[in-house]
């Protein structure tokens, strides 16, 4: 179990008063550097009582010290310890609930039979009613297979349920949409692909997570051209918004213009294609790849098909080499592999007031200490440094977006447009080397992002309704 540094832990213990008082655990836990901060008595008793015993710790590492003194004390019983987090997660974390009360006959003979029967009907003499009449207007399926969850990699579908809630969850509280997690216990693509179809009609955009990359980009080009609702990768596209957002901004500081700029991004897989395609489409045009085997150039025929169609879209000098090697003379590091590949003198290479952003999870490929003052401009993933570089300013956005446009599809320009938008939120004013991106707490990026979607959907001609607030607009 791993726990956050200065949360507060609880510990149930079951208490034989005859051998023991509370005051002399609470004496124990004190010596051993926590602090109580509530108790409750759950099962009371004249000879045995159980308490859940808060108690705040400034490092993990004390909490097995801890538990071990109480545990080996005379007369008493640790039952259980747990943190907060786990609390949180017991039964889950979302829940489904109905709109309207059923209190009465009528209510039932009109949510459900007789009357639910009318509208099936129209439905089924007009299916685009789907989207009016049922949740699929507000609805969106995050779909895994858990084979590339967060940092943990390949940790199976049970597992990764609790990020797939969390995903839910944030599109719920950001941006109002209505999300269900649906977790695969299945890795092959043809099945993947088959089973999204299958429940296709349920929702009206799907939003696939944490699924493995080569396989993530054929079964997201697959939907694409099998359904007509949006389907979206967020661990490709919502990382390449979000990172050309900050790179909007961060070029504004060095005052450097996007197509002049030589960029150098390490880590081809699902992000490291995905924000590189996003990058010369917004104007880059000197863009080299590096992977475990050093740059991608066009002279070597790769296994990974991906990375020979990556060949021919970048890397026009034919670089070839190390990390170290291409990158001399660069103005913008983007790393999307693991940490300390990147080291400062390394930084030292590149040309003058060098951006760096270090997206590895948890740990960076360099970090802001290694980088110091060598690095003008630098962001991570994390939300411990300044400049955090979050999916979450992204997605909730363009489904909310996407929705209410009933759009087709997510286009490139659609996704273009909402980075722009992110990083509209940062005023002139407000901008600086640590303020490069919005916080996922501010109120305006969904809004934006929102208006962006729809206006380039409306423009690139996908989107299927005008929402009223787009109306008699000139």
């Amino acid at each position: 179990m791993r726990l956050e540094s200065g949360t507060s832990v609880i510990f149930r213990v079951e208490m034989d008063k005859q051998k023991v008082t509370f005051g002399e655990l609470v004496s124990l836990i004190g010596q051993q550097g926590g602090d109580i901060v509530a108790i409750d008595v759950i099962q009371p008793g004249r000879k045995t009582e159980i308490r859940d015993l808060t108690v705040s710790v400034a490092e993990p590492s004390e909490i097995g010290t801890l538990s071990d003194a109480v545990r080996a004390m005379k007369g008493i019983h640790l039952v259980n310890v747990s943190d907060r987090t786990f609390l949180l997660h017991l039964g889950g974390k979302i829940q489904v609930r109905s709109k309207v009360p059923i209190k009465n006959r009528d209510d039932l003979s009109r949510v459900y039979t007789p009357g639910v029967a009318n509208v099936c009907l129209a439905i089924r003499d007009d299916i685009n009613k789907s989207h009016s009449l049922t949740i699929r207007r507000n609805t969106v399926a995050v779909v895994s297979d858990g084979t590339a969850v967060l940092g943990l990699g390949d940790i199976g579908p049970h597992a990764a349920m609790p990020v797939m809630e969390g995903k839910a969850m944030l599109f719920k509280e950001l941006a109002g949409v209505d999300a269900f997690p649906i977790c695969l216990n299945t890795k092959d693509t043809e099945e993947i692909i088959s089973i999204v179809k299958a429940i296709a009609p349920t929702f009206g955009g799907i939003n696939l997570e944490d699924i493995s990359s080569p396989r993530c980009f054929e079964i997201e080009r697959r939907l694409k051209e099998e359904l007509d609702i949006p389907v979206f990768h967020d661990d490709q596209h919502g990382t390449a918004v979000v990172l050309l957002a900050g790179l909007i901004n961060a070029l504004k500081i060095v005052g450097k213009n996007i197509t002049d700029i030589k960029v150098v991004v390490c880590g081809i897989g699902a992000a490291g294609f995905a924000c590189s395609r996003m990058l010369l489409a917004a104007g880059v045009s000197r863009l080299i790849g590096v992977d475990r085997f050093g740059a991608i150039h066009k002279d070597e025929q790769y296994d990974n098909e991906a990375w020979n169609e990556f060949a021919k879209l970048t890397n026009p000098d034919n670089e070839k080499g190390s990390l170290s090697e291409v990158i001399a003379g660069a103005d913008v590091f983007i790393g999307l592999s693991r940490p300390k590949l990147l080291h400062n003198e390394d930084v030292r290479k590149m040309n003058s007031d060098p951006i760096v952003f270090a997206m590895a999870n948890p740990d960076p490929e360099i970090t802001p200490e290694e980088a110091g003052t060598d690095v003008r401009v630098f962001a991570t993933g994390r939300s411990d440094y300044p400049n955090q570089l979050n999916n979450v300013l992204a997605f909730p956005g363009i489904f909310r977006g996407a929705l209410d446009a009933r759009a087709r599809t997510i286009s490139e320009s659609m996704k273009l447009a909402a980075a722009h938008a992110i990083a509209s939120i940062v005023t002139p004013e407000e901008l600086n080397e640590e303020y490069i991106i919005p916080s996922v707490f501010n109120d305006k990026v969904v809004p934006a992002v929102r208006r962006a979607v729809i206006q380039e959907a409306i423009n690139a001609g996908v989107a299927r309704k005008v929402p009223s607030d787009f109306r008699n607009l000139d």
